[in-house]
């Protein structure tokens, strides 16, 4: 099962936030992130907070727990949104449903979330409104359907167009089906697709990720993912391989694909602009995930789902039963949250900005960082540019020391 939530101090109630939380609101960029917690099969990998019908008691589900009913339990949540932040215009900026598999709603409830989010808050003009998607879970009639409720970008989860490797990973699609969404998306209007990758997968050899990476550019996307596998806790893969049945992804292997990966991309056009994603151009990168490394302002509607406005971070309930329950009984979804300090915020900058293109500004660094930039400029792991520090391909592979090194 997914990884327990946090802990940290009670959210009130009725939901509301610090004074300090609202002062600046409306200064940042604010968006919306809809958690949809179904999936059709629990991948061995996953640690998000998804369930399976069975799971949620099959077609007899509590309300919130079920696919027919979901959404006026996410709606209830945005208009709980407009009531706790009052009435600051605060127009959307990037709307992005996440899970889980969004598109196993039907296409009309997912557009009637994006209706309520216009209707309470209002859009920015070319809002960039983004959904998720199994390559298995639409087809052109509810992308049709999708597009014209508004959805403009879609974010189909590949991982691999190798059959053994889709197998391990416990995904349910045809790799035939790629190709076709892809056409099936840019005939109903999407404004950009987006595919997502997986590399180091047990048994994937070089030769089956170049095959993923091929497959993936044919179709020319106008933004690729590309994670390494992680083993997180409490997965089914976790539990493989505490019994020897898989081993750990290979730090040197995942090197060799991460470059591979790299050298694909540009070859077909597509320049990173964070450390695990590329885009054709500054116009076809990801807003939403571009929101949460800036830490800009963003609500998170849905079991589990994480907010943040002005320095205050909350996450809601886990069990969509739950969830749904708290919002029928006209409280706060809201599990916990915590106030993050000065120095909370300047150390997540340091996480989350230097693994953009752009690069950390030098000046959010303390004074033991600023000491170790030399050092990790002379071993071609950071470079200088203006004011910035970028990371180098190789210091891309090694980010995480590199962090490491600046934040002791």
């Amino acid at each position: 099962m997914p990884s327990a939530l946090p802990a940290g101090d009670p959210v009130p109630a009725d939901g509301s936030l610090p004074e300090e939380a609202l002062a600046q609101l409306g200064s940042r960029p604010f968006g919306f992130y809809v958690h949809v917690p179904f999936c059709t099969v629990r991948c061995g990998y996953c640690d998000f907070n998804t369930y399976t019908a069975e799971e949620l008691g099959g077609p007899g589900a509590a309300p919130g727990a079920s696919r027919s009913t979901y959404a006026e339990a996410a709606i209830a949540e945005v208009r709980r949104a407009r009531r706790t932040l009052g009435d600051v215009d605060l127009p959307v900026s990037t709307v992005f449903f996440g899970g889980g598999t969004p598109t196993l709603l039907a296409p009309a409830d997912l557009t009637a979330v994006v209706g309520a989010i216009r209707d309470e808050f209002g859009l920015v003009e070319g809002a960039e409104v983004t959904t998720e998607s199994n390559p298995d879970s639409v087809d052109l009639r509810a992308l049709d359907d999708l597009r014209a409720g508004g959805i403009n970008r879609v974010s189909f989860g590949m991982q691999s167009a190798v059959e053994h490797v889709l197998a391990t990973l416990d995904r349910t699609h045809d790799p035939q089906r790629v190709p076709a969404v892809v056409e099936w998306a840019r005939a109903a209007g999407f404004d950009q697709v987006s595919l997502d990758l997986i590399y180091g997968t047990p048994g994937e050899s070089l030769d089956d990720w170049r095959t993923s990476l091929d497959a993936a550019l044919a179709c020319e996307p106008d933004h690729v993912s590309a994670y390494a596998l992680i083993v997180e806790d409490g997965t089914a893969f976790a539990r493989m391989v505490r019994r020897g049945e898989v081993p750990m992804p290979d730090d040197d292997d995942l090197a060799d694909k991460y470059l591979l990966a790299d050298d694909a991309m540009e070859q077909a056009g597509l320049g990173w602009y964070e450390v695990s994603n590329w885009s054709r151009d500054d116009a076809s990168r990801c807003e939403h995930n571009r929101l949460y490394w800036r830490g800009d302002d963003w609500w998170g509607a849905g079991p589990g789902a994480h907010s943040h406005v002005g320095g205050t971070r909350w996450w809601n309930v886990k069990h969509p039963a739950a969830y749904a329950d708290r919002l029928a009984a006209g409280v706060s979804p809201g599990h916990a949250r915590e106030v993050l300090s000065a120095e909370d915020r300047r150390v997540e900058r340091v996480l989350l900005e230097l693994r953009l293109r752009e690069g950390l500004p030098t000046d959010v660094l303390d004074e033991v960082g600023a000491a170790a930039v030399p050092g990790l400029v002379e071993r071609g792991l950071l470079e200088r540019t203006g004011d910035r520090l970028v990371l180098t391909t190789t210091g891309r592979l090694l980010a995480d020391a590199v962090v490491r090194d600046l934040l002791p």
